[in-house]
């Protein structure tokens, strides 16, 4: 598949092209809102939220809610729209660029002197386009009966101390909580209300959970094809990820090798599988047919109510960051758009390995493997 995003914070739309997605699809809007809505959600979020309510309209793509085969077209209009492609605004510059965003960094290399011309493109808001082609892969998984989940897993150094059984448990749990936890939602909500009133912002670590898959996704046989590069990379892109865990992850390098790895196993009803599941579900840059487990850092948001010190680009001198409107927390924004990166991972993963013209083609392919493997 090939993907384009296009659109500013604070224009008209933010806009994405899904080309090479199979023919036979069911996808609906209704859906898609929904994750949009799940995008907007949870506390600590800023003003912006309570300004725009996404709605996602099909372009192009579908007939009678069946993708055909050809590129789907998806947007979403911005409400709070005051930058125009062919007409001049009253914003004034912004010559402060805020640390740890990619105001200075984007600045230098555009050689820019208003940073508002790199924060309209390199703001979060530009994953409402992603969050809209995950959904629309997420609906064509739900045809193999394979399923993404997240969950707060930390925010800021409160962390959940229970673990999930399984995918259903995730999903049930988070259904009914404000911050898309399992665990300690109560200490993490009063968290965030004590951070927003000290003018902070806050972080947290997020698990992924990716059920129903087969072993044999993914290649140990190319570097760029291994799944477990693949997700990293996807995940990595989001804004404000600073890292990412497969598995077990950096605890791995605490145990010795006979205590750490999935030690295998194999019945007549299950074929082979793990009685744990430390690597994750990936083993060789290849799914194993264990769930995947995935675990994202999430580093506190970085405009904050009380500005930090920067240097102005043009008179070089000390200044305060500029007072921009921001979250307080996004983690719940950040678990959403974790499950729609990564779902469309696995989508690319199907289509290279079952085909990638029609869903017909596809199940029949999959059917197949199933059968003949297990």
């Amino acid at each position: 598949m090939r993907i384009l995003t296009a659109g500013e914070s604070h224009g008209q739309a933010n806009i994405s092209i899904l080309e090479g997605f199979p023919k036979g699809v069911k996808i609906t809007a209704e859906i898609i809102n929904q994750e949009l809505k799940r995008r907007a959600s949870g506390p600590g979020r800023g003003k912006r939220m309570s300004i725009e309510s996404d709605k996602v309209q099909i372009l192009s793509g579908l007939r009678n809610k069946i993708t055909l085969g050809s590129p789907i077209s998806l947007l979403v209009k911005n409400k709070d729209n005051t930058i125009f492609s062919q007409k001049p605004d009253a914003l004034a510059a912004i010559n402060v660029p805020r640390p740890a965003h990619a105001d200075l960094a984007g600045a230098l290399k555009y050689s820019e002197s208003d940073v508002r011309n790199i924060l309209e493109r390199s703001s979060a808001r530009e994953t409402v386009a992603r969050v809209c082609v995950g959904s629309v892969c997420k609906q064509f998984l739900s045809n193999l009966k394979i399923q993404v989940a997240s969950f707060t897993f930390s925010l800021g150094d409160i962390i959940s101390d229970k673990r999930p059984a399984n995918i259903k448990e995730i999903i049930n749990k988070t259904g009914k909580s404000k911050l898309n936890s399992i665990d300690k939602e109560n200490q993490m909500l009063a968290e965030i209300d004590k951070t927003k009133k000290n003018k902070d912002t806050l972080g947290g670590i997020i698990e992924i959970w990716i059920t129903g898959l087969p072993a044999g996704l993914g290649s140990c046989m190319h570097y760029d094809r291994r799944l477990d590069a693949m997700l990293a990379y996807n995940l990595m892109s989001i804004p404000a990820v600073k890292g990412v865990e497969v598995g077990l992850g950096f605890e791995y390098a605490l145990m010795r090798g006979s205590e750490a790895h999935d030690v295998i196993s194999h019945s007549k009803n299950k074929g082979f599988y793990r009685k744990t599941n430390n690597s994750g579900g990936i083993e060789g840059g290849i799914s194993t047919g264990e769930p995947i487990v995935l675990r994202i850092a999430m580093k506190p948001i970085s405009t904050l109510a009380k500005p930090l010190d920067s240097v102005n680009l043009k008179t070089k001198k000390t200044d305060k960051a500029p007072l921009v409107r921001s979250d307080t927390c996004a983690v719940v924004a950040c678990g959403v758009i974790a499950e729609a990166m990564s779902a469309i991972v696995i989508t690319e993963a199907i289509l290279d390995k079952f085909g990638s013209d029609s869903l017909g083609e596809i199940k029949n392919n999959y059917d197949n493997y199933i059968k003949s493997k297990f």
